[in-house]
């Protein structure tokens, strides 16, 4: 059952709130119940709290968080459900609605829930846990598929209309050769073009000889979109050939995650979020990973914040492009790429040799391509 449609006097009612019933009459049963789950919410800000003498309206103890999760998943249509499931866990700081196993059973999969998920799963006991998980595998497959698609688009290497394909694939079409190969087959009566024989173009290789990829990912709390997006990105590079592909999280101390990147949900269930940053440590350790530099790729995801030593952070990074590696610098790695940086360090290591950006996962598998082309 979804929330009827309110009267325009009760929309008005809604929005302004219990001040506002005098003016715009009392609500109907939907609209009432509506109200008290929204005024379970939003009846915490700290500021509408100040403004009503009288507290928070229905206040939070007037339902569970069970019961609320309940009610709004029978009020509200589904982008409204995810809206305030999201308010609740990251500006409210709810954490209950990712650690109570009925509330989990209930709540939507999304990206700001596996946020949440990832900050509070110390909090879970193993029933909640196994719930939690389901809710991680359920966003990361999401994010994945359309991931994978990204990843072997930029992979796949580029068009060549000089060589024909057997491979009959819709990303290979040569839409010119098939007309021009087909033109007698043109009906003047009908005005169609009957194809008998569709023309598809080969493609030619990325590279030859292996790659070795290392990401250095940031665990510090603020990097947990960029540690999501992280994860799913290596579990796409995994298979492809001619790469090898290796994950490492890092704060003060340094962990090497490479044996669980074929399953991201597993790698994220394991990253512990916060604390420090050392990120000359994370790449020291990589460059003890590094055989031939000439064919490796070190990107670093962080917001530059370093907290242990900038000078031997620079020098690291200095010596890395100096025997051949090539070092890329994230600002940021999800959806949107919205970055916030440490732009001064961000400079220094760009003086260093580096390339450092703000992308998107989409866009560093395309650079990667384009940066592995020998």
């Amino acid at each position: 059952m979804t929330l009827t449609i309110p009267l325009p006097l009760e929309r008005w009612r809604l929005m302004l709130g219990e001040a506002a019933e005098g003016a715009c009459g009392s609500l109907g049963a939907d609209a009432a119940a509506a109200d008290a789950a929204l005024e379970w919410l939003y009846g915490r800000d700290p500021e509408r709290i100040e403004r009503d003498e009288r507290g928070a309206g229905l206040g939070p103890s007037s339902l569970s968080t069970p019961d609320w999760i309940n009610s709004i998943h029978t009020l509200f249509p589904k982008e409204v459900i995810e809206r305030l499931e999201q308010d609740a866990v990251e500006r409210f700081g709810i954490d209950e609605v990712v650690t109570n196993l009925e509330v989990l059973g209930r709540i939507e999969p999304s990206e700001s829930l596996l946020r949440a998920v990832l900050h509070t799963k110390h909090l879970m006991n193993p029933e909640v846990l196994g719930a939690a998980r389901k809710l991680v595998a359920e966003v990361v497959r999401r994010i994945m598929e359309k991931l994978q698609t990204e990843v072997r688009q930029a992979f796949s290497g580029t068009r060549d209309r000089r060589r024909r394909s057997r491979l009959k694939i819709a990303s290979n079409f040569d839409f010119k050769g098939t007309v021009a190969g087909n033109l007698q087959r043109w009906s003047p009566q009908q005005r169609r073009l009957y194809i008998e024989h569709p023309v598809f173009m080969s493609r030619s290789r990325r590279h030859a000889e292996a790659w070795d990829v290392i990401l250095l990912i940031d665990q510090s709390g603020s990097m947990v979109d960029s540690v999501i997006h992280s994860a799913v990105m290596a579990a796409c590079l995994w298979n492809l050939p001619g790469m090898r592909t290796r994950l490492v999280a890092f704060d003060t101390q340094v962990v090497d995650l490479t044996a669980n990147v074929a399953d991201p949900v597993e790698l994220l269930m394991k990253v512990q979020l916060g604390g420090g940053t050392d990120i000359a440590r994370a790449v020291g350790y990589a460059q003890g990973l590094i055989a031939n530099p000439a064919r490796s790729v070190v990107v670093l995801v962080s917001d530059f914040y370093e907290g242990g030593s900038e000078a031997e952070l620079v020098r690291r990074v200095k010596a890395l492009v100096a025997a051949g590696t090539r070092v890329l610098g994230l600002a940021a790695l999800d959806s949107k790429a919205d970055p916030a940086f440490d732009r001064a360090m961000a400079q220094r290591l760009v003086d260093a040799g580096a390339q450092v950006g703000a992308m998107t996962p989409g866009e560093l598998a395309a650079w990667l391509a384009q940066a592995l082309q020998t």
